[in-house]
């Protein structure tokens, strides 16, 4: 194919896919706004802007270290991908196969700008001639990856409408995007299961299947209509059945002048048949891209037929395979077809189709226009109060949906307090009864510690790697995730410690005035808002819960020990007197102490002279009275000066390299 007639073909298909003149309204018509009732916001998706996908000359190198402390050595480079090139069009399904560690997901990756680490990366990519880069391609791109990540808690239809609120575009309505949601639920075939949870087995939560979940990742993509859809081993894990209703529904997609790359692991004869064009890959170089049909005569052609009655797919991954105990002459057969491939016509019209699209810049005159390619300003299609409404209402979805969590909570709070009441019961107040008084309130401050802490760590942690997936598909900013996450837990970490307090406080026999009963709950919720503040910052700073729960108990028992119980505040060692001003213990205690034994009297032969006051106790314990309002103010600082460092560590998580 000649380099102009592949320009022509390239107009034609982009006037064949929903363009109009620019004498009128220039968008494709999938972006127009439609007034005509619902076949036309229908037909409004049925049409997508046309997307010629090609890359040239792709290397990927990954550098590894040599030597140890004592003797360096310069960095050895090992080679993924080597002089890789080709091309997608609009309306073709392209499956990109090989043995493990032939570089497909490495492929993939690159192509996508994801999960590309420390590989250094050579070579070009263009999207209609253009040089593309990863905010123009997530704005008109799909990509399912190959683990499905979703809150267990919501239903199918809750979860794409929380992704048609903040994935459509601002000129959609409400009643408009949950129609859309409605078509995509048909479409997939989810209308059995589009009430049901989604679940999560390894939380004891039961939801739909296995096939359900695959499909509804690809109805949380196909609802913005992409022009472009990525997937990454979407047969994974499934049936053989299973495995050929996913690749039919990528086909249809791709029927409809999408643009669909995939990954695909040993499929079988039936799914295989789906692929309009398949690209081998070995040693981390193209052994073959073209029609499905072409690539059985490229084969013949090289002395290696497919037998009969046998699956293609297998046929080529074993040939293009590196069999155990015959490396070498495995790698030299991988690279014999290579070397025969960039050769061969395939191999050269792929070159002739790639310059044509980096070369083809259509005009104005042309009847064709890039506008939905070109970047925004913000990468996001909600605005900060519909990002806050949709986060804020599946946030406190999430918690509510939760019962098991919720009773957990319950039980183990009136549990310990039960336990305290029982054992502290009947304190009077004499002398000998003080250190009795002042365990029970230091236990009010750790048991509200360590509950929090480590209840918020396995929490956040297991949410974080949605957080980043949904963020960095541009559907919330990280400051929304957090508030809302923050707001709907507040209940929570309010309910609990009040509870706590209420049920040992009177059976100890604290002080009676419900003034400073109140106080005293006002304290530990405080306290129990401090330790949540503290997880949420160990938790964004490890990111994994395994990390997290290491981090945590270190952190905590040298704030513990200056909380003024095991060690008097004046007794501090001068250089660790700074650790007592971040040790919620500390303001913890003395708070208490303060609304505990202000303003007591009672007689006691051991007191001096027959009466004990509070403020004798407080001084023994090295309190100043004078400092409750600190001690308050220090609760919240601590409150805002965590979650602020919580933040910036989540932050600090989003942030890419261009």
């Amino acid at each position: 194919m000649s380099l102009e007639k592949e320009k022509q073909r390239l107009l034609q298909t982009s006037r064949r896919s929903g363009y109009s003149s620019i004498q009128g309204d220039s968008r494709p018509t999938s972006q127009k706004r439609l007034s005509n009732g619902k076949d036309d916001f229908a037909v409004a998706f049925t049409t997508t802007q046309p997307v010629t996908y090609s890359w040239e000359n792709i290397e990927i190198y990954l550098e590894t270290s040599q030597g140890n402390c004592f003797k360096r050595s310069p960095p050895v480079q090992k080679r993924i991908l080597d002089n890789v090139t080709g091309c997608v069009r609009p309306g073709e399904f392209l499956a990109i196969m090989g043995a493990s560690g032939a570089g497909k997901t490495t492929l993939l990756n690159c192509l996508t700008f994801r999960n590309t680490g420390k590989l250094k990366i050579l070579g070009q990519r263009f999207l209609n001639g253009e040089t593309v880069n990863t905010d123009t391609l997530a704005r008109i791109s799909g990509y399912v990856q190959q683990d499905d990540l979703f809150v267990p808690t919501l239903t199918v239809k809750e979860h794409l409408q929380f992704q048609a609120l903040l994935r459509m575009d601002k000129y959609l309505t409400y009643s408009e995007r949950m129609t859309r949601v409605g078509q995509v639920i048909h479409e997939l075939g989810l209308t059995k299961c589009e009430n049901t949870m989604i679940g999560n087995p390894e939380r004891g939560i039961k939801g739909i299947s296995g096939g359900e979940r695959k499909r509804l990742a690809f109805a949380s993509e196909v609802l913005t209509n992409p022009s472009l859809m990525f997937c990454d081993e979407p047969t994974s894990g499934l049936d053989s059945y299973m495995a050929q209703n996913i690749v039919q529904v990528l086909k249809n997609i791709a029927s409809t002048g999408k643009t669909v790359v995939c990954t695909i692991h040993q499929p079988s004869s039936e799914v295989f048949a789906l692929f309009d064009r398949i690209l081998l890959m070995a040693e981390g170089r193209t052994a073959f891209l073209g029609p499905v049909s072409d690539a059985l005569s490229f084969f013949s052609s090289q002395g290696l037929p497919c037998p009969p009655n046998y699956n293609p797919a297998d046929y080529y991954i074993h040939t293009l395979a590196i069999v155990p105990g015959q490396e070498i002459e495995s790698r030299k057969k991988s690279k014999e077809i290579c070397d025969a491939y960039e050769s061969s016509q395939a191999g050269q019209q792929i070159l002739e189709i790639v310059k044509a699209n980096r070369s083809f810049k259509l005009s104005e005159s042309q009847e064709f226009q890039l506008d939905e390619v070109n970047v925004r300003k913000s990468p996001y299609k909600a605005s900060w109060f519909a990002q806050f409404r949709a986060v804020f209402w599946r946030s406190l979805i999430s918690v509510l949906r939760e019962p098991a969590v919720l009773r957990v909570k319950a039980f183990q709070t009136i549990f310990i307090s039960m336990l305290i009441a029982l054992i502290y019961q009947g304190q009077t107040l004499q002398y000998d009864n003080v250190r009795n008084i002042q365990g029970a309130l230091f236990i009010f401050l750790t048991n509200m510690t360590f509950q929090n802490v480590f209840g918020v760590v396995n929490v956040i942690t297991s949410e974080l790697p949605i957080f980043l997936r949904e963020h960095f598909n541009g559907m919330y900013r990280t400051d929304i995730y957090f508030l809302c996450k923050t707001l709907a837990d507040l209940p929570v970490y309010v309910v609990f410690p009040f509870i706590f307090v209420t049920i040992p406080y009177y059976a100890i026999g604290l002080n009676p005035e419900a003034e400073r009963f109140f106080i005293a709950c006002g304290i530990v919720i405080l306290v129990a808002n401090v330790a949540t503040s503290f997880g949420y910052m160990i938790s964004c700073l490890a990111g994994s819960t395994q990390v997290a729960l290491a981090m945590a108990a270190p952190l905590i028992i040298p704030l513990l020990l200056f909380g003024g119980f095991f060690l008097q505040n004046g007794a501090v060692p001068i250089y660790f007197d700074w650790m007592r001003y971040i040790s919620w213990f500390m303001y913890g205690n003395e708070a208490l102490s303060i609304n505990q034994w202000v303003g007591v009297r009672f007689n006691d032969t051991v007191c001096p002279n027959g009466v004990c006051t509070g403020e004798q106790i407080l001084k023994n314990f090295d309190f100043d009275p004078n400092l409750f309002y600190r001690d308050i103010g220090g609760l919240c600082g601590l409150i805002v000066g965590f979650r602020f460092l919580a933040f910036f560590a989540l932050l600090s998580k989003t942030y890419r390299k261009n």
